[in-house]
């Protein structure tokens, strides 16, 4: 679908926030619980919506209007987990005057609960980053970064489990080769290594280990290409026991989660909501008795 012709048709805010917007109420007569899952990605600073110039955009995005959308779903709702996969900073003037301490304060205010890094968010370098980390008010999460001899080692973490109503969801991250997309004296010592040995290592790990009942990766690898560059989709293929991949990097729009079967055959979903914070991605996660998962996808709501 086009963006132009999904905003057309796209359901607002308050319709999706209905109760008979969904069947959600049948789940929930039956017993199940419910995790709500909101996530971003591709944010790059753009604080304010798109100026009403006529512009594709124009008009829609913006942190105030995202954070009243998300405390109306919070009160719709009793379990959230708010998510980002990367490249929060660099696109607009703000990231150029304040090097990213606006992104992380707003973001902190919307109780953001995790997110990993994008190659853009090295580009206050590893200085810069260390300095507004404290700001964030939530983890950063990457496996595939050696950040043992840089500033940041020690401050970002491989993972975190969440728990709702006794379901537990593990949520990790993986990020993008840096060389060639962000300049060598801004990342330093930050060695990339390649992700899906990793993915699969921790995501095994999460499931069998901590008995995690859904495990998320939030991905800044870019959803696919042409050549065989490691990608979501090739991540997808090539690992198990990752339940949902949280994509970023190539702006890819798609309005429902692509399925696809693991390495084992079993089904994987990955879902990515464009760029600029024009869109807040939504996914409903219905767990049975034994912690089965159920997963209903929402339309992603339109932020304006």
């Amino acid at each position: 679908m086009k963006r132009k012709d999904f905003i057309r048709s796209s359901v607002t805010a308050g319709a999706l926030l209905g109760a008979g917007a969904f069947p959600f109420d049948a789940f929930a007569a039956a017993g199940l619980r419910k995790v709500t899952i909101l996530h971003t990605n591709d944010q790059h600073s753009r604080i304010e919506p798109f100026p009403m110039d006529g512009g594709k955009y124009q008009g829609l995005g913006g942190f105030a209007q995202r954070a009243q959308l998300i405390k109306q779903i919070r009160a719709a709702e009793k379990n959230v987990l708010l998510l980002d996969s990367g490249d929060i900073w660099q696109g607009t003037p703000y990231f150029n005057k304040y090097l990213g301490e606006l992104e992380f304060k707003l973001m902190s205010e919307m109780q953001y609960d995790a997110a990993t890094l994008g190659n853009h968010d090295f580009d206050a370098g590893l200085e810069g980053l260390v300095k507004q980390l404290p700001l964030a008010h939530f983890p950063f999460l990457n496996v595939n970064y050696d950040f043992s001899d840089s500033p940041l080692n020690g401050k970002i973490s491989a993972h975190k489990i969440f728990r709702f109503e006794g379901i537990s969801i593990g949520v990790f991250g993986v990020g993008i080769e840096l060389e060639g997309l962000v300049p060598a004296d801004l990342f330093g010592n930050v060695r990339y290594i390649e992700p899906i040995a990793l993915a699969n290592k921790v995501a095994q790990e999460l499931k069998h280990e901590h008995k995690c009942d859904f495990v998320i990766c939030l991905s800044h690898l870019g959803y696919k290409y042409d050549d065989k560059k490691v990608s979501d989709v090739v991540l997808a293929q090539s690992t198990k026991n990752i339940d949902l991949i949280l994509g970023g990097h190539t702006h890819t729009f798609l309005d429902k989660p692509v399925e696809l079967q693991n390495s084992e055959g079993n089904k994987v979903l990955i879902n990515q909501v464009g760029w600029a914070g024009i869109y807040l991605g939504r996914i409903d996660i219905f767990f049975e008795r034994k912690n089965k998962a159920q997963v209903q996808h929402a339309l992603p709501y339109v932020v304006k």
